[in-house]
């Protein structure tokens, strides 16, 4: 029998590689990981926990101004934007610290460096050669941006959670969930904000209601979105602001360029191409239901693999190729009916299928409503809510369920059980309503909507 240093390499310690290597150990094997960065990955350092932070921190500004209308007094404290970076830090650093402990006590041992192919069972990391029977690959993704000229006076999200001060002036290319999400905490933290977007509306690819909604309460929040155009050039200018050059629109001068125009499988130099492992025209690994590449032993999972990019999905991921590889139970990952969230302001929330996704599948019915919650009757606040079922008019099954609104995230995930569950719009009606909630909506909805 061939001798391995380890039973399991895996490359990247983010959330995914972090899971599959501790329930790999679990069983007994003798596992190592491979981290160039910080543990935690993409999510709990560069990601959703640091961005969930600052979306709560800007929400206190909404908080001080709806409160007037409750009976408290007219408030607006100052705001400390060094404070909130370093408490965010802190609270990082012990995030990494309870990961640290998670890998040594299930036996895992970690490496810092930047691990690299340089055989089916050989990978390359400071300088040495070590061997693992399995090799999983978990290095996740990284932000992208245009080669257009200035495009180095541009940040990413990356250094947007590790700006010294807030900007005055900001200018957020693009028009996915992370650029929405800044938009809305720079916005609140009282920068004057610019969006730039190629589309005519936001959020590409989520349902149409709530590209309209969402769009709307941008625009009534402050937020100046500027559509159908593309950055040609940024220049520095003497005085340390930016003046933003386009194709079709005035130029703007702002004090920071933000770009969120997309993520990329990050698979640049980790040896890929010498071992021979296919990979796709978005330079995403190829993988098969069970994460296996086209070399048997080795094994890719998470946004590296561009299926579904979400830190629960890697985590899925993760277990079912411990399954699949340390318990013999054959496991595929189920990307069916997979929630998501968009922590804008107000936030989206989704599970499902989307109006013309369901709609390309046959006949169904559509129940929406929009309204007014309940709190901003008193706060006077002009936020609206809506809510969507997509329902399957031969089964009756629910197929899609949206919601722009505040807790919308909170919300689907309860429904997002009763989806994948396979619920119908019948069994929804059935169900008695809490109230009063914004939630009850999604179960007292009796009218289709006539188109």
């Amino acid at each position: 029998m061939t001798s391995y240093d380890y039973d399991l390499i895996t490359i990247g310690a983010g959330s995914g590689g972090v899971r599959a290597s501790r329930m790999a150990a679990a069983t007994g094997a003798r596992v190592a990981v491979i981290e160039s960065m910080r543990t935690g990955g993409t999510c709990v350092m560069r990601g959703c926990v640091p961005k969930k932070l600052l979306v709560y921190g800007a929400h206190f500004a909404h908080d001080f101004e709806d409160a007037v209308g409750f009976g408290w007094a007219d408030a607006k404290p100052d705001f400390n934007w060094a404070k909130l970076i370093t408490t965010k830090n802190k609270e990082l650093d012990r995030l990494e610290g309870i990961y640290h402990n998670l890998l040594k006590n299930a036996g895992v041992e970690e490496i810092e460096g930047k691990g690299r192919l340089v055989g089916p069972h050989r990978v390359e990391v400071n300088g040495r050669t070590i061997t693992a029977e399995t090799i999983l690959i978990a290095t996740g993704g990284w932000p992208t941006m245009p080669k257009i000229a200035g495009i180095e006076h541009a940040i990413t999200s990356n250094e947007a959670l590790e700006l010294p001060e807030l900007p005055k002036r900001v200018a957020i290319v693009g028009g996915g969930y992370i650029a929405v999400e800044f938009a809305g905490i720079f916005n609140a933290l009282g920068s004057a904000v610019h969006e730039i977007i190629r589309a005519d509306k936001v959020l590409r690819g989520f349902d149409e209601s709530m590209r309209n909604g969402l769009q709307s309460e941008l625009i009534n929040k402050g937020i100046q979105i500027h559509s159908g155009v593309n950055v040609t050039s940024i220049v520095k200018n003497p005085e340390d602001d930016y003046t933003l050059l386009f194709d079709k629109h005035d130029p703007l001068n702002v004090d920071v360029v933000m770009y969120a125009t997309g993520r990329a499988p990050n698979t640049n130099d980790i040896g890929l191409e010498e071992v021979g492992i296919e990979t796709n025209s978005k330079n995403a690994i190829e993988v098969d239901t069970y994460s296996q590449t086209n070399i048997d032993n080795i094994y890719a999972i998470g946004d590296v693999t561009d299926r579904i990019n979400l830190t629960p999905v890697a985590l899925a991921e993760g277990m079912a190729f411990v399954n699949t590889v340390y318990r013999d139970t054959p496991t595929a990952a189920d990307h069916k009916n997979v929630a998501s969230a968009v922590f804008s302001q107000p936030p989206i929330a989704t599970v499902g299928l989307t109006e013309p996704e369901a709609a390309a599948l046959g006949p169904i019915d559509v129940y929406e409503s929009s309204f007014r919650n309940m709190k901003h009757t008193l706060s006077g606040r002009q936020e609206m809510s809506i809510m969507k079922l997509i329902v399957d008019q031969n089964t009756d099954q629910v197929l899609g369920c949206h919601m722009m609104g505040s807790d919308s995230p909170e919300i689907i995930q309860g429904i997002a059980i009763a989806v994948k569950c396979g619920a119908t719009k019948a069994q929804f009606d059935a169900t008695i309503g809490i109230h009063p909630t914004a939630a009850e909506e999604f179960v007292t909805m009796r009218e289709k909507r006539k188109d």
